[in-house]
């Protein structure tokens, strides 16, 4: 009788309805979870796709200069001090502030290509162009006086007239790469990434074949080091322009040169000021660390051991910005587009790529500690120095990753004021404080230095995860909306 009232319970038109319901609800569930699967592979596929090339770019147009130098190097001790000083003092006064100006690009024209506002970006572009080119006159003339500077701010006299060679001689490539940056972004920002790497590579192999020629056979010694980064600067910006100019992948985008890229400077500025700040501040810490460690008992070792862990940084640090200019991309084309939560996803995604990529980058630097010493340097004492330092090394890599792909963030969506606040606060006001007590006070030496610089991570992170975390996307999509349109002059918006 039970199992008789139980079969005719079942039958019960209400029972079925709502047992369909629950199966429908499960599919409903298990079909939104096959999407959000979809959504997260199909997102970690573009990020890739993105990131493998653009790391590839970095680290072939970081070689210019770092190959020049390793020509150099065959000169003597002399040319050798003088051209690192000099590139030293290019990347603080030049090259960081060019880079972080045209990063405004991120936005603009990330923002405009999401928005189909296609047109728009070759403007932008040239907007930039304009206006980097006359930020570098004044470079300039400071790379003009660089001999003069060094030996006002205390450097030895020899090296300083040795490094004020080396900069005059670059001059010319200081604007060759504020042009090269502006293209970098033009066509990052369009998802077209292959043609730059092939541009990058092609120009490294003739780079390395000018330093062959200009420094050991002609004769030029540091001045032939110069004009290779002259010659391979203008190079990569012509094989791009040329893409840019001929390639059907920019027919839309580039439309020519127009007058109208003289309007709304002051819109650019207001980016792009910020933009150079946030990139500014974070550079002139590190290059702070070593001129600082001049200063700690024994020099010669801690200055060696500072600037060898600095190049190690620059090197792995290729594949987070890689990463950060990946994520860039995403997002303000995202956001542009009007797809706030493909945008937030894409945040979540770089993060957790960010983590990985780390932790496997950290661990590699900890393994290889004991012989990567032996890369910069026969002698015993550096070598057991540096390799002291790699574990502080990977814990600086892995917190660096994760505030470059967080800067990407604060780029797509056009918070670089916010940025430059943050690393104002983060670097100067605990980084080299904090610096300065471990290495000076507390007697830490390099060590202590270094570990400044990761407080400053550990509150740089902090704030851009806050920010990340609090972030209204709706409403950022709305604000790219309203920054595509507001660039577009009154006849294209009735259009």
């Amino acid at each position: 009788m039970e199992r008789e009232d139980q079969q005719a319970s079942l039958q019960s038109p209400l029972i079925q309805i709502s047992l369909r319901d629950g199966l429908n609800g499960v599919k409903e569930r298990n079909k939104e979870r096959g999407v959000e699967r979809k959504e997260i592979f199909e997102e970690v596929r573009k990020q890739f796709w993105l990131a493998g090339p653009l790391i590839s770019v970095s680290l072939l147009q970081y070689c210019f200069q770092a190959i020049s130098v390793m020509f150099v190097g065959h000169l003597g001790e002399l040319a050798l001090s003088g051209a690192s000083m000099a590139s030293s003092f290019a990347s603080v006064t030049g090259f960081s502030l060019l880079l972080g100006m045209a990063s405004a690009l991120d936005t603009l024209c990330g923002q405009a290509y999401g928005a189909k506002q296609y047109r728009t970006l070759g403007i932008h572009m040239q907007r930039a162009m304009f206006v980097i080119l006359i930020v570098s006159i004044p470079l300039a003339i400071i790379w003009a006086n660089t001999g003069r500077l060094l030996i006002a701010l205390g450097q030895d006299p020899e090296i300083s007239a040795e490094a004020g060679q080396y900069a005059r001689f670059m001059i010319p490539s200081l604007f060759a790469y504020g042009l090269l940056q502006c293209l970098n972004r033009f066509l990052q920002t369009q998802n077209i990434v292959f043609p730059m790497v092939l541009c990058s590579g092609v120009t490294a192999l003739v780079h390395i074949f000018m330093c062959w020629i200009l420094v050991l056979k002609s004769g030029l010694g540091t001045r032939g080091a110069a004009l290779a980064n002259n010659i391979s600067y203008w190079l990569n910006v012509l094989l791009m322009a040329l893409y840019v100019k001929c390639s059907s992948s920019c027919a839309n985008t580039w439309t020519g040169f127009s007058k109208e890229a003289l309007q709304n400077i002051l819109m650019f500025l207001r980016l792009a000021v910020p933009s150079a700040v946030m990139v500014c501040l974070e550079m002139w810490s590190f290059e702070m660390m070593v001129l600082l460690s001049g200063l700690l008992p024994n020099p010669k070792l801690e200055t060696s051991v500072l600037s060898i862990s600095l190049n190690t940084t620059a090197i792995v640090w290729m594949i987070p910005f890689g990463l950060s200019n990946a994520v860039s991309t995403r997002v303000s084309n995202e956001l542009g587009a009007g797809h706030p939560r493909v945008a937030r996803l894409s945040v979540c995604v770089v993060l957790v790529v960010a983590i990985i990529e780390g932790t496997l980058v950290g661990t590699v630097l900890i393994l290889i500690r004991n012989i990567w010493g032996y890369a910069y340097s026969n002698e015993v004492e550096v070598v057991r120095y540096v390799a002291i330092m790699m574990p502080i090394l990977a814990v600086s890599n892995f917190m660096d990753g994760l505030q470059c792909v967080l800067s990407g963030m604060a780029r797509g969506c056009g918070l670089q004021k916010i940025g430059a606040f943050i690393n104002l606060g983060s670097y100067y006001l605990v980084g080299i404080p904090s610096a300065v007590l471990l290495a000076f006070v507390w007697h830490i030496g390099g060590k202590g230095l270094w570990m400044g610089i990761i407080c400053a991570l550990i509150v740089q992170v902090s704030s851009l995860l806050i920010i990340a975390i609090r972030t209204d996307w709706q409403q950022e999509a709305k604000k790219a909306g309203d920054r595509v349109y507001d660039s577009l002059l009154p006849e294209e918006v009735v259009s």
